[in-house]
């Protein structure tokens, strides 16, 4: 199977542990090198969160159960690069 490299994740978290928290205890996790966490709404109980993760063998399902365990949700995964090195999206003309 190919290494995953890059997790970009929509997330719904409650308030608490913050995300000072959730990042160090997800990069921790072997295989990952770099965490980032942005909150881009935020509601009375829970926040929304897009997470970053890159590494050289990144574990989903590791990290889905990292988040679940701290009481998060992942809405939706949003992207995944996979292979020998990490490429970054091409413009195209519908963008």
């Amino acid at each position: 199977m190919g290494r995953i490299r890059r997790l970009v994740l929509d997330t719904l978290k409650p308030h608490e542990p913050s995300i000072v928290e959730w990042a160090a205890l997800l990069s921790d996790a072997e295989g990952i090198s770099a965490v980032n966490i942005s909150i881009y709404e935020i509601d009375r109980k829970v926040e929304n969160a897009k997470i970053t993760i890159e590494g050289d063998t990144i574990s989903f399902q590791r990290v889905a159960t990292i988040i679940e365990e701290l009481g998060g949700v992942i809405h939706s995964i949003d992207e995944v690069v996979a292979g020998k090195e990490i490429i970054d999206d091409a413009a195209t003309l519908q963008d």
